[in-house]
């Protein structure tokens, strides 16, 4: 495996503005000696995690695995990930599979991320015992969750990659309310998080590429791909709903507007198809065990699921919604409000999602742009991302 043809970015203080796909690059390279990086990263933990996104470090593991790596670079080994500071969702630890996986790849675990606490709702929320862990855009807002300390990290250059999971929404929410990418692959692409099958590993990132990087570190052949945009139009439909979900207008049209936008590069094309998805709030408790008679019950409902998504894409490869129906809420709760409305029906399906950030709204609420493909389609979520990097401004 040969190294790709740019030349890697490498300085002292720098690695906070690097990629993991350019830290990597660097570290395998010799310009940048993953103890350097590794470094930088806890110190940057140390000296400026305000927005209190890990509940602990790991100092002396980190500087010992850096070390490793070094060496194993000298030595000749081929590293898709090497050097490159990895934040931990805390539910998962240095033992779950995709830590495992890309650990193996090179990655280096600097610390566990927040999670909601004990005693607190499972959906929005970080906590640590410094105190709730804050939205990089208004410390007034919760960050989302339950991969909420992860979205934080990256969002804020503490790492470049970190661990999620995502059994409702929990990537793919605490993506868009910290403006970074968050993506649900395919269920049963990796082994699932819980017995329903509907928790699935993914990465929080800040680039399409690194995005890349890390699901074929836990899935292919390490062959580093870097996503472009997509060689040919992809059909979009969109809904602001999905037929059932209350979403706030404002919210609604800033993640229209980003569609929009992407539209008239061409990598999109869009298509006036209705998407009419019957509420999945009661298909997913089923299948969770939280009553409607358990998986034997969420049997019809899921079937009714199917029929439709399967009428959707057999016209069009991706639909398009907000991420939440919702803005970022307080530290005080979402209240009856469900940010989850328009992520948990592809847990429920299968079918692989990503939030991209799709900007803010007039009082500064950021807000998720998400996309969901076809089965085993993540390339094609992939190619959108990298095609709002090239062809349309940075948020």
């Amino acid at each position: 495996m040969t190294t790709p043809p740019w030349t890697p970015r490498a300085a002292p203080g720098s690695t906070a503005r690097m990629t993991a796909y350019e830290i990597a690059a660097a570290v395998r390279s010799g310009a940048l000696p993953a103890r350097e990086a590794v470094a930088e990263a806890l110190d940057r933990v140390a000296r400026h995690d305000t927005l209190r996104a890990y509940t602990e470090v790991w100092p002396e593991a980190a500087a010992a695995r850096a070390a490793e790596i070094d060496r194993r670079v000298r030595a000749g080994e081929w590293l898709p990930l090497a050097g490159v500071p990895l934040a931990v969702k805390a539910t998962e630890s240095v033992t779950a599979f995709q830590t495992r996986r890309l650990a193996r790849a090179g990655c280096v675990p600097v610390g566990a991320t927040s999670t909601p606490g004990r005693g607190t709702g499972w959906r929005t929320w970080g906590a640590t015992d410094r105190g709730p862990t804050l939205n990089p855009h208004d410390p007034r807002w919760s960050p989302g969750g339950s991969s909420a300390g992860s979205a934080a990290a990256v969002a804020a250059r503490l790492v470049p990659l970190a661990t999620g999971s995502d059994g409702a929404g929990s990537v793919r929410i605490p993506a868009a309310w910290c403006s970074v990418i968050g993506l649900k692959p395919t269920n049963g692409l990796v082994p699932a998080r819980d017995r329903a099958g509907l928790n699935i590993a993914g990465p929080l990132a800040r680039t399409a590429a690194d995005a890349a990087l890390y699901l074929d570190a836990l899935t292919g052949p390490g062959t580093q791909p870097r996503p472009a945009p997509p060689e040919r139009p992809l059909r979009v439909t969109w809904s602001a709903t999905l037929g059932f979900a209350d979403t706030v207008d404002r919210i609604g049209a800033v993640a229209r507007s980003r569609l929009d936008a992407l539209i008239r590069t061409g990598a999109l094309i869009f298509d006036d198809l209705a998407v009419r998805l019957p509420d999945p709030a009661p298909c997913w408790a089923a299948l969770r065990g939280h009553g409607g008679g358990g998986p034997d019950g969420a049997a019809g409902r899921k079937a009714e699921l199917e029929r439709e998504l399967a009428r959707v894409f057999a016209v069009v490869d991706l639909i398009a919604t907000p991420t939440t129906p919702n803005p970022p809420h307080g530290h005080q709760g979402p209240g009856d409000t469900m940010s989850v409305a328009l992520t948990w029906a592809f847990n429920i399906s299968g079918h692989p999602a990503i939030s991209l950030p799709a900007g803010r709204t007039a009082r500064g609420e950021p807000v998720g742009l998400h996309l969901v493909a076809r089965r085993h389609r993540e390339a094609d979520l992939l190619s959108v991302a990298a095609a709002a990097e090239t062809d349309l401004p940075a948020l």
